[in-house]
């Protein structure tokens, strides 16, 4: 199922010569109008008329946060004001927040991708999409939101949070389609246990969770418990919000929707261009946008690339699920871990609840990693050699599987914050 199977399905060859002539329109467009991007092309001697082909991309500057931070709020704008209709930004707890503009086509741009994505989750006209991304300057919510009224769909804006609500909503409301994080979901169907509820007895089909790196193991929990189609979308502020990406039922890789982003996979440390296959960070040059263009946006998101035909009949390439933010890695001895790792061998192991947490300390100049790890109510009340036992395993598991030593602390059930956004999964306590 499609909801715009010309642009989906187009031969490569013609996707390609869309990208070529969008990006060059857009690389004109920042030349002429964005002082910022004006100078850093300047000082790199590269003009609009050096692109010519969709490999002379490399020849363009990369853009970072710090891009937006430093030209704060609107100094990377392409547009009048007055033609900018919403602004969204980040919550800015590290400083200055990113700040994002769209005019009226880039809104409709954005409903459109968004339209597709939900098509992609089985989301028709008929379907009751059930809303639980953030409303407000987070991008989600109102991205989910236009996306799904353009199909046709019914929308519950529930928004995050009052998570008994929620599921009361989807018992009365017959919702059939989840948009939120994948911790949230868990969360969600923690919270139906406590309330008796079996998530047989909903109309629930499938769950659109991003906005958090989720693992393969994570899915099959979410869709055991939850009894539903798991999927996952992605996007992020800078670029447009949800919809820059998403499963399609073969549920093997993120269809990137080329016609509006032109995706590149660099090596995080040289800025090299990698080849298909090959895991870096992932670098994103929006070619449709009006607002706010991005040219090669360092997203520190950790991912591959995959040319390769899709059975779903899709042409765009796909990103393989994020296996975590560069800034979201820790560093223990040399050794790089990623939560999703943990997560992954964790939710591979019996009387074990998917919440976790990872504390790095340094002691004697050496990093230490400790995993809090929750268990579940039958193994916490059982005899301590049981529950000595189980750390025993879920230390050989993680140690074998992260090749680094790692301390475990049992935790009691429902011990671990729980979270309605974005879950946090590291406490980096060292002092550098």
């Amino acid at each position: 199922m499609y909801w715009n199977q010309e642009i989906e399905c187009m031969p490569r060859k013609e996707l390609d010569e869309l990208k070529l002539r969008r990006l060059k329109e857009t690389v004109y467009r920042v030349y002429s109008f964005v002082p910022g991007y004006k100078a850093k092309m300047d000082e790199m001697g590269v003009s609009p008329g050096d692109i010519q082909s969709l490999a002379d991309i490399t020849k363009l500057p990369f853009t970072t946060k710090q891009d937006l931070r430093d030209n704060y709020p609107f100094g990377l704008f392409a547009v009048p004001m007055t033609d900018v209709v919403r602004i969204h930004s980040s919550s800015g707890t590290t400083g200055k927040p990113t700040v994002v503009g769209y005019t009226r086509r880039d809104l409709d741009r954005w409903a459109e991708l968004m339209a597709r994505a939900l098509t992609c989750a089985g989301a028709t006209r008929h379907s009751v999409v059930q809303n639980a991304y953030g409303y407000g300057l987070f991008t989600g919510g109102l991205g989910v939101h236009y996306g799904a009224e353009k199909i046709g769909a019914s929308v519950i804006p529930s928004s995050g949070g009052n998570t008994k609500r929620q599921i009361m909503l989807m018992q009365d409301f017959g919702t059939t389609h989840l948009t939120c994080t994948p911790s949230y979901a868990l969360y969600m169907h923690e919270v139906m246990a406590e309330m008796g509820i079996d998530p047989s007895e909903l109309k629930l089909k499938a769950g659109i969770f991003g906005a958090e790196p989720w693992s393969e193991n994570m899915r099959r929990d979410l869709e055991n418990r939850l009894q539903i189609d798991a999927f996952d979308i992605y996007g992020l502020s800078e670029i447009i919000g949800p919809g820059v990406a998403i499963e399609c039922p073969e549920k093997n890789g993120l269809h990137v929707f080329e016609d509006n982003f032109i995706a590149e996979i660099i090596n995080p440390e040289t800025g090299e261009v990698l080849p298909p296959g090959e895991k870096g960070e992932l670098v994103l040059t929006t070619i449709n946008k009006e607002a706010l263009p991005m040219i090669r946006y360092r997203t520190r998101d950790l991912t591959s690339l995959n040319y390769e035909a899709c059975s779903c009949g899709r042409t765009h390439v796909k990103m393989s699920k994020v296996l975590g933010r560069s800034d979201d890695m820790v560093i223990i001895r040399g050794v790089n871990v990623f939560p999703s790792m943990v997560e992954s061998v964790l939710l591979n192991i019996p009387n074990v609840e998917p919440y976790y947490l990872l504390v790095v300390e340094r002691r004697n100049n050496l990093d230490e990693l400790e995993v809090w790890v929750e268990v579940s109510e039958k193994v916490f009340s059982d005899e301590i050699r049981k529950l000595e036992q189980l750390g025993k395993t879920i230390t050989k598991e993680l140690e074998s599987s992260l090749g680094v030593s790692v301390k475990v602390k049992l935790v009691e059930p429902k011990s671990l914050q729980r979270s309605e956004g974005k879950a946090k999964r590291v406490e980096d306590r060292r002092q550098f």
